[in-house]
């Protein structure tokens, strides 16, 4: 049963790309086609002309709309998690081979590879933690709001879930636009952006693994009928609480350094919106954190001592650094 339902949902999730995918390489083969109707030539001359525009409307037919009717029939939006690691990809190539995209080659591929490393590690470490399976769970988030709104969830979904996804993701995405709107040769900040990138990655992923290894351990020792350790408090989560959270924004705000050289800086606004609402889920975290009994004392205790995003010395309870 389990597996059944595993593969069909891992059949759907390599499946619902589809229509963006034979859309846009459809746009590739006509756009310049001067035989064709006019409704086509109307439509390929709009996505020519407009190619943020017409992110935005794949991404709202293919991904909100779609996504959506999948999660109401499965009454479950598990998908959003996994294609939030791939969406980035299918953008920057997006925008590479857009035809009114221009660009420094070197960048380019600089760009694209750091954003596939991004994506296999995030991806690895999402199915890492659903012990490779498709669908197993959606959001523990979703799942509180599923609740908390009811009957009107259904809708509400539509925007709390995707909307909002389309907002964060095209928005942080936004300095891949950059990359491929303007061409210039590469400069010192470019090497800037490549180390600010590359260190949100490494960290992202030790800080990851850390805890993967953490939530593992304890799962043994519930299985043994022992003890369990209620707050992970070594390697990186020793000199911050939430050092996955550092690693992410890190990446984000590299790839703002590499539009911003490129005189786009506008495109900063995507990462500081993710920023301040990994402010916001940084407190839903802690919030539940504190609702277990077994381990609100001791994650008090860790509130007090360490620091929350930016990585620093320990403190004692009363405020002294140790």
């Amino acid at each position: 049963m389990a597996s059944g339902r595993n593969l069909k949902n891992a059949v759907i999730a390599f499946l619902v790309p589809l229509p963006s995918i034979f859309f846009y390489l459809s746009f590739l083969n006509h756009y310049d086609s001067s035989k064709l109707p006019s409704f086509w030539s109307t439509l390929w001359s709009w996505c020519y002309q407009h190619p943020l525009l017409l992110a935005n409307a794949i991404f709202f037919l293919n991904v909100n709309v779609l996504f959506w009717l999948i999660g109401l029939i499965q009454s479950s939006h598990w998908m959003i998690d996994p294609y939030w690691t791939v969406i980035p990809v299918m953008l920057v190539h997006y925008y590479a081979t857009h035809p009114l995209a221009q660009y420094d080659l070197w960048r380019s591929r600089i760009v694209i590879l750091l954003t596939w490393v991004w994506s296999v590690r995030l991806t690895h470490n999402y199915f890492r933690r659903e012990r490779w399976q498709w669908g197993a769970r959606e959001d523990w988030r979703f799942a509180e709001m599923s609740q908390q709104y009811g009957n009107q969830w259904w809708w509400i979904s539509f925007f709390a879930v995707y909307v909002s996804q389309q907002m964060f993701l095209i928005g942080l995405s936004l300095p891949l636009y950059a990359v491929h709107a303007v061409n210039q040769p590469l400069s010192m900040w470019d090497l800037v952006a490549i180390i600010v990138c590359l260190c949100g990655i490494v960290i992202a992923y030790f800080a990851d693994t850390q805890l993967y290894e953490f939530v593992s351990r304890n799962n043994k020792l519930k299985g043994l009928g022992k003890p369990v350790v209620p707050v992970l408090d070594s390697g990186l989560w020793y000199f911050c609480r939430h050092p996955n959270y550092l690693g992410e924004q890190l990446w984000w705000w590299g790839l703002v350094v590499f539009a911003w050289s490129l005189g786009v800086g506008w495109t900063f606004i995507g990462a500081l919106v993710n920023t301040m609402c990994l402010a916001y889920v940084t407190r839903l975290v802690e919030d539940k954190m504190l609702r277990q009994e077994s381990r609100a004392e001791a994650f008090r205790v860790y509130q007090k001592t360490t620091s929350v995003w930016i990585p620093w010395f320990k403190s004692s309870p009363s405020g002294n650094t140790v």
